[in-house]
């Protein structure tokens, strides 16, 4: 009985640190160095070409989302992202008049398999819901610096909500670029946060974007 109850001790013990050692594992891999979108060469307004014109979205652009966990006590940010992106916009006299962006959500990945699939099958329903969409609903003129605040409706899972997207625009050799994000609260788009004990999510986090435009 002594040799039972410590062998027994002596595994309850190991189970215990491979837990700890598992989710502090599982913590170091959700975590994520991954910066916030920022444009590569200056805002628009700094140089003398103009941004008026109609604008498609192409390669080099992506978009997803950035959300805090909380795991064991420590806390873990997930950058989730996916260059299955579309969308165009029109700007007349550097007023932003229309705009529209499409997001293949099903592509959306993360350092995670368990969390994409969980993202994909439970929270989303891609299979239903395959696309987050996000449509500008007022002109906005725009200043030659600093953020630029974009009304809009976003679309996720079947819900529309109207948002504010906080952007920076530049005019490139190339093209035009534009960075930034939105700010969700998940359960507008009735997206249930996981709690599962050992890791909580957010209720709220933040939809991502970086988006090449060329004429």
């Amino acid at each position: 009985m002594k040799k039972w109850f410590i062998g027994g001790g002596i595994a309850a013990i190991l189970i215990v640190v491979a837990i700890i050692i598992g989710t502090k594992l599982y913590a170091s891999q959700a975590s994520s160095d991954i910066a916030a979108p920022t444009l590569s060469t200056n805002p628009a307004g700094s140089t003398d070409a103009s941004i008026s014109g109609d604008w498609t979205a192409g390669s080099g652009s992506y978009a997803g989302y950035r959300v805090a966990e909380v795991l064991n006590g420590d806390d873990v940010t997930v950058v989730g992202r996916t260059e299955q992106v579309t969308g165009t916009a029109t700007v007349t006299n550097d007023e932003l008049t229309a705009a529209t962006v499409e997001v293949d959500l099903a592509s959306v990945k993360t350092d995670s398999d368990r969390r994409d699939g969980y993202f994909a099958n439970k929270a989303i329903d891609v299979a239903t819901y395959p696309k987050a969409t996000f449509t500008v609903t007022k002109p906005q003129k725009l200043t030659e610096s600093g953020t630029q605040k974009i009304s809009g409706d976003l679309t996720i899972k079947g819900k529309t909500v109207p948002v504010v997207a906080e952007l920076d625009i530049a005019r490139t050799d190339a093209g035009l670029e534009t960075a930034g994000k939105v700010d969700v609260t998940w359960q507008d788009f009735g997206i249930e946060p996981p709690n599962m004990g050992f890791v909580s999510v957010a209720d709220a986090g933040s939809i991502e974007f970086f988006r090449k435009f060329t004429k």
